[in-house]
């Protein structure tokens, strides 16, 4: 009875340590770039200028490899560059940037098809250098966006169809578009864009969309094109903040205006650590001088005070995107890290800025580091 109750308690330790195995928990794989934290939440991107486009820089283009999985050309689609003459197309740049994105497994967006700036010279003038006729101008632009999207068809998933058409208060801004096609020339584009392509994503794009005057402009812009049955998937905000502009909870509420009429795109982000000039140049060489040294206070580096004060200010931004992850679809800074960013030059030629996730060196500044640290926590944290 004895050696009967020994077998029975062996059984038992034997089949428990058995089911301990079977069952055993494996620990979740290490998260380790910026895609993968964030994969649930949005496509997180990049826009590529030439140079990154034909992969000229290794430590550059590993970290567009590894942290983005959503791209977007900077200037190669705009219409000035690859549309240079009526009958000329110039493809390489867009071609590589294309062929860049597929290799990589990365969501493209093609920028832009109709914008008031960067356009080619023969575009809005007839041979007489006379404004257009309407119907000239639609034939133009219709030639235009189908040649464009029928090439990169099933490539491009989305186009940013028409960008900043709008005035600060809201009203249509009155370019060559605007005077000679009318104000219907929004909604023209869209349903050019539709007509060549309907499953593709349709986007109007635009700066300042935190300005509650732009964003009701904007909401009654698209919802009228909706209401006609054409198609406009969402719109870009893009997102060039400051350190204490936009205010976030105005900002947020454009989101959350937006979402209403279809999907929202962060298109352009970047947070500038610098003060934006508040008066005209003077004459004055001495005093000149004085004021572009005040304009450009971190030439030699960004100090500890304004590091930090600028990771609290990302970390503040990223919460009110993932919080809206369920109608924002792709977060996408306007260039890779800090020393090709367009805020190095504008307003203020020349200036030092710091407005990316990268430094000048390519690495990772700490809000990058603590995203993919506060989705690796997340990540354990499920599978306990």
């Amino acid at each position: 009875m004895k050696l009967k109750y020994l077998l029975l308690s062996l059984l038992i330790v034997g089949c428990k340590a058995k089911e301990s195995k079977d069952t055993k928990i494996e620990k979740p794989q290490e998260i380790t770039s910026l895609k993968e934290a964030l994969k649930s939440d949005f496509y997180i991107g990049t826009a590529l200028n030439v140079n990154q486009i034909h992969e000229r820089n290794a430590a550059t283009d590993s970290v567009i490899k590894t942290h983005f999985n959503a791209i977007v050309a900077e200037n190669c689609m705009k219409s000035g560059l690859i549309h240079p003459e009526k009958n000329t197309y110039f493809w390489e740049d867009a071609d590589a940037f294309v062929n860049f994105g597929m290799q990589n497994n990365m969501f493209i967006t093609g920028h832009t098809l109709a914008w008031h700036s960067q356009t080619p010279p023969w575009l809005f003038v007839d041979d007489q250098g006379n404004d257009v006729t309407r119907e000239e101008l639609i034939a133009r632009m219709t030639d235009h966006i189908t040649t464009l999207m029928t090439r990169y068809k099933g490539k491009v998933k989305g186009w940013d169809v028409v960008n900043e058409a709008l005035n600060e208060d809201g009203t249509m801004r009155e370019s060559k578009f605007y005077t000679i096609i009318g104000p219907d020339w929004v909604e023209i584009m869209f349903g050019i864009a539709q007509k060549v392509d309907p499953d593709t994503e349709l986007y109007y794009n635009d700066y300042n969309l935190s300005n509650p005057e732009k964003r009701q402009g904007t909401v009654n812009l698209v919802k009228s094109i909706q209401e006609k049955g054409i198609k406009v998937t969402g719109i870009g905000m893009q997102s060039h903040v400051s350190m204490d502009n936009p205010d976030l909870k105005v900002y947020e509420e454009s989101i959350e205006a937006f979402s209403k009429l279809g999907t929202v795109m962060i298109t352009e982000f970047d947070l500038s650590v610098l003060k934006w000039p508040n008066r005209q140049m003077t004459a004055d060489i001495s005093e000149r001088a004085a004021y572009m040294e005040k304009m450009d206070p971190f030439k030699t580096g960004l100090p500890d005070s304004m590091s930090m004060a600028q990771q609290e200010r990302f970390q503040k931004v990223f919460n009110i995107w993932k919080k809206h992850s369920k109608s924002i679809t792709r977060v996408t800074t306007w260039g890779v890290n800090d020393g090709n960013s367009w805020k190095n030059d504008f307003p203020i030629p020349g200036r030092t800025d710091y407005p990316l996730l990268f430094d000048r060196n390519n690495k990772a500044k700490p809000i990058v580091t603590d995203l993919i640290k506060q989705a690796n926590t997340t990540n354990t944290t499920a599978h306990e």
